[in-house]
């Protein structure tokens, strides 16, 4: 390009444009701007760009003067640039970050310019927070004016601000139009409005900022505004909840006690949009907050059930998402008290409202509902399926997605009540779902794969017979193209935070653009998605489907997009299910770290195998975080359904690709823009001082456990790579998830390895580790803790006498703790008493029995971890048989214990229970 062959003149140049940008002539001044800006925009990632970073400011100045004179083109034009600069690596740029944030602020709040323009503004300072998140956070002035600015647009606007929920939902605006609320003859109504604006920009940062810098300073601004007597403020305060909800889950999962009052008093406002934004934040808080927030069952539901029947239309389709969030993983007595009426309101409301999107949101809800009521719900499938057949019938257009979500609502009964009670509307069902398939219409199309995959999954092999008829449709969606490269059209390109805009005219030709059909991006996803599931589900039947499945999931792994790409790494693990179903009877056996013997697995599987697993191995590389976690998950579960065999080929290679991970080294690690021609990272690279935790790595940690499992011992010669990054997760300094993640892998590692394994390491990492995570002041991480000290100790037996002491001290303060608190508290308990248990079973000699086994024995039985079972009552029968005199001492205690364990409704498995019963009677 003609920049290339400038570089030797860019010096001259920025001398000529400094002198234009400051002439009085603002003609002058906007032409030196678009010459500058389309050359400041090609440079952004390249070296050179620090030749011209300095004229940064003067650009602002003359943006500002264009802004105030109402010049949109010329402003769009600077953001555009902006927009480029974000992600620029140099220093000379970045320092300008804060001067270009606060124009972009300005143009935001101006509200002379035109929508379009404020939200191109809007997405530039999230696009800034997402490539320089610790730049922008650690910046308190600038965050504060920022978010000050997003909450005022919130509570200034007369618009709902739960409208975000439903803003691409035809049904919900056509409602509104309906009840006044919303202009369906706007031409713009698809435009981005003030209050969606505003929160696409509050979800990006509560996204993207470290958490140590964000969190406080919109909870602060939520919570003052929920206090005040101004319904708008009020809005605004449980909104702006709801929207941060997201990117702030793991603070705010913490501070529930404190936040919860406040939405549930909002719920109950006089003022019908800060009940709607009560509910939409109940809402957001029910899907990103699990499982803590199931622990607010008994408040949530009755006044969500009260909502059902608001007089306002957008409130009762806001309470039927709740339900709909907050059901999906309510257990059954969870929902058990409000299950009749609640079932019996959804269907009235079903029936009785002419809203679309009412209708739409109860048959979500009363699909969570059923999926939370598992089998309880069984008595209500004639009546809610009698419902759905009539919906499923629907052939108008605008009825697709009502028809679609009855579907969707058949596949989720199917999943609470299982095959035997679903039967009998398995194939009115299936006919329905097939018929939307030669019908037009993307959206008919995504609920039928969701509900294939589902009726898969419950029907298993009866499922088989359509396989011959589906898997060739399948096929044949997931190999289509989904967009391409064109000419960019010159159009409004308007939407919620919508594409940047094309200011300028002249440079129509010779522009393009990524032109891509998202919808059926995610019917391709949907298709996907439902291969796996009938690999996995319809056994030995699939077999004959294997090569070109795998085929198009080979093409598809290459796909651009992370959606495609992570549904790739989530459906390839179950390819390997049906050989192993057809040539091995279901399972192969294996021995841990057995790699001389015989290849356990037939020459199909072992094919099947290496190539599944060389698809995962590469993603594992991948630049998006999910694919990679999925990848890892896909690996994980290959290796530990086959043994070392499956492994071996590409050990070196997936040992590889894990440590690059904990060591933050990886493609989808190394900054927002990947990595420069001189090695170094675009964007911010992640330090010990970066609170956040990573979702992904947990799979990573997850994945290093299992290499322990299958490898065994082969494993241990790799602990002194591996230990390093795993323990650097569990300092202080990060977050409570890091650190519970840390000890988890520990402790996966110490059982798999046993003592032999970890004996070099014991003194040096696992003892010190246990004891810090011990004293932890979350629950998980003392969780975690416990089990990684008990299985350490029942590895090294007498090896770890000597700490005994120790470690029953640091242990005891967990016997304190409420269980009632919630399941990480109560587990955090149970694992308490099964480290003890192990403790004693391995050197019974070193525990102070007289002590202690009262203190486990108050504990029991377990309230949440049910794992630990087996190893507490092992330990309890063997004192018994000992005849132990501390045991014999604590008989009445010892008898509640199994009473209780073997009462009805208890969830101590039937084996164990018979033995408990047998030792009942020696202790009456």
């Amino acid at each position: 390009t003609v920049a290339v062959h400038l570089k030797a003149q860019f010096p001259s140049m920025a001398a000529t444009f400094a002198a234009a940008l400051a002439d009085s002539d603002p003609k002058v001044q906007n032409s030196a701007v678009k010459a500058l800006g389309g050359l400041l925009s090609y440079l952004a990632d390249e070296k050179e760009v620090e030749c011209f970073a300095a004229l940064v400011p003067p650009v602002l100045n003359v943006a500002e003067g264009c802004r105030k004179r109402g010049d949109a083109d010329a402003v769009s034009a600077v953001l555009d640039v902006l927009y480029d600069l974000a992600y620029s690596p140099s220093p000379a740029v970045s320092v300008h970050m804060v001067p270009a944030v606060k124009f972009c602020l300005a143009c935001v709040q101006d509200s002379d310019l035109e929508m379009g323009v404020r939200d191109t503004a809007a997405l530039v300072i999230a696009t800034t927070a997402e490539a320089k998140p610790k730049t922008f956070g650690k910046d308190e002035g600038l965050l504060s004016s920022v978010l000050e600015a997003l909450f005022n647009l919130i509570e200034n606007s007369r618009e709902s601000a739960a409208g975000a929920l439903f803003e691409s939902n035809p049904a919900w605006k056509e409602d509104m139009a309906e009840d006044g609320e919303y202009d369906a003859d706007d031409e713009d109504g698809d435009s981005p409005t003030e209050t969606s604006m505003a929160q696409g920009t509050l979800d990006m940062l509560a996204c993207e900022l470290p958490k140590k810098y964000v969190f406080q300073p919109i909870m602060s601004r939520c919570v003052g505004r929920l206090t005040s007597p101004h319904p708008h403020h009020r809005k605004a305060g449980v909104a702006c909840l709801g929207v941060a909800a997201e990117g702030c889950a793991e603070p705010l999962r913490e501070h529930l006690p404190e936040l919860m009052p406040h939405v549930f008093a909002a719920a109950g406002d006089a003022d019908a949009q800060v009940r709607e934004c009560a509910c939409f934040a109940l809402g957001q808080i029910s899907e990103h907050c699990q499982p803590e927030i199931l622990g607010y069952s008994s408040q949530i539901l009755p006044i969500v059930f009260a909502l059902l029947d608001d007089t306002t239309v957008a409130v009762q389709a806001t309470s039927c998402y709740v339900l709909e969030m907050f059901c999906e993983r309510l257990e059954p007595e969870g929902v058990r008290p409000l299950l009749d009426p609640l079932v019996r309101k959804l269907a009235a409301m079903l029936e009785s409202t002419t809203k679309r999107s009412v209708q739409e949101m109860a048959v979500a809800a009363l699909a969570a509902t059923a999926v939370a009521a598992e089998e309880e719900f069984a008595p209500y499938v004639g009546g809610v399926a009698s419902l759905m057949t009539k919906l499923m019938a629907l052939n108008e257009e605008r009825m697709h997605t009502l028809r679609g979500r009855a579907l969707e609502c058949m596949g989720h009964m199917a999943i609470a009540v299982g095959r035997e009670t679903f039967r009998p509307y398995f194939s009115e069902t299936m006919r329905c779902a097939c018929e939307g398939l030669t019908i037009d219409s993307t959206d008919l199309h995504e609920f039928a794969y969701a509900v294939f995959a589902n009726l898969a999954k419950v029907m298993g092999e009866e499922f088989s017979p359509v396989l011959g008829e589906l898997v060739p449709h399948l096929v044949k969606v997931v190999g289509e193209d989904e967009g391409g490269i064109e000419a960019q059209e010159k159009e409004a390109q308007a939407g919620h935070f919508g594409a940047l805009d094309d200011s300028d005219e002249e440079d129509e030709a010779g522009h393009y653009v990524l032109n891509v059909r998202t919808a059926l991006l995610e019917a391709k996803k949907g298709a996907i998605t439902a291969l796996g599931e009938m690999a996995a589900h319809t056994g030995a039947s699939y077999v004959p489907h294997l090569e070109e499945t795998m085929t198009v999931l080979a093409h598809a792994a290459n796909n651009w997009h992370p959606l495609v790409k992570s549904a790739v790494a989530e459906a390839l693990p179950s390819m390997v299910v049906p050989s192993v179903a057809a040539n091995h009877g279901g399972e192969i056996s294996w021995e841990k770290g057995d790699v001389g013997g015989a290849n356990p697995m037939s020459a199909h599987t072992q094919a099947v195998v290496q190539a599944v697993l060389a698809e995962l191995t590469a993603l594992m590389k991948d630049d998006d975080k999910d694919t990679v976690g999925k990848a890892c998950e896909g690996v994980q579960s290959v290796v530990e359904l086959c043994g070392p065999h499956a492994l071996v080929p590409v050990a070196s290679e997936c040992l590889a690709n894990v440590y690059a991970l904990l060591t933050r080294t990886a493609a989808c690690q190394t900054g927002v823009g990947g990595v420069g021609e001189d090695g170094l990272p675009f964007g911010e690279i992640p330090d010990d001082d970066d609170d956040d935790h990573d979702t992904m790595l947990t799979s990573v940690c997850d994945l290093v456990g299992s290499f322990g499992r299958v490898m065994g011992p082969h494993f241990v010669q790799y602990l002194p790579q591996f230990l390093p990054p795993v323990c650097a997760y569990a300092k202080t300094s990060r977050p409570p998830g890091d650190r519970s993640m840390a000890v988890g892998c520990l402790g996966e590692l110490a059982q798999e390895l046993g003592g032999e394994g970890i004996r070099d390491h014991w003194s040096g990492v696992f003892l010190p580790a246990a004891l810090a995570g011990l004293a932890d002041p979350d629950d998980n991480v003392r969780r975690n803790a416990a089990f990684c000290a008990g299985v350490c100790c029942e590895g090294l037996g007498e090896t770890a006498a000597p700490q005994y002491p120790q470690l029953l001290q640091a242990i005891s303060p967990l016997f304190s703790i409420d269980a009632a608190r919630g399941d990480a508290a109560a587990a955090a308990v149970d694992n308490a008493a099964a480290a003890v248990s192990r403790m004693i079973m391995a050197s019974p000699g070193n525990v102070p029995m007289p002590q202690v086994l009262p203190v486990m024995l108050k504990a029991l039985p377990l309230k949440s971890d049910q794992t630990e079972n087996e190893t507490v009552y092992r330990c309890l029968l063997g004192l018994l048989q000992m005849n132990q005199p501390d045991a014999v001492a604590n008989k009445a205690e010892m008898r509640r214990i199994f009473a209780e364990a073997t009462a009805e409704g208890s969830r101590v498995d039937d084996d164990l229970k018979e033995k408990l019963k047998l030792a009942l009677p020696a202790l009456a």
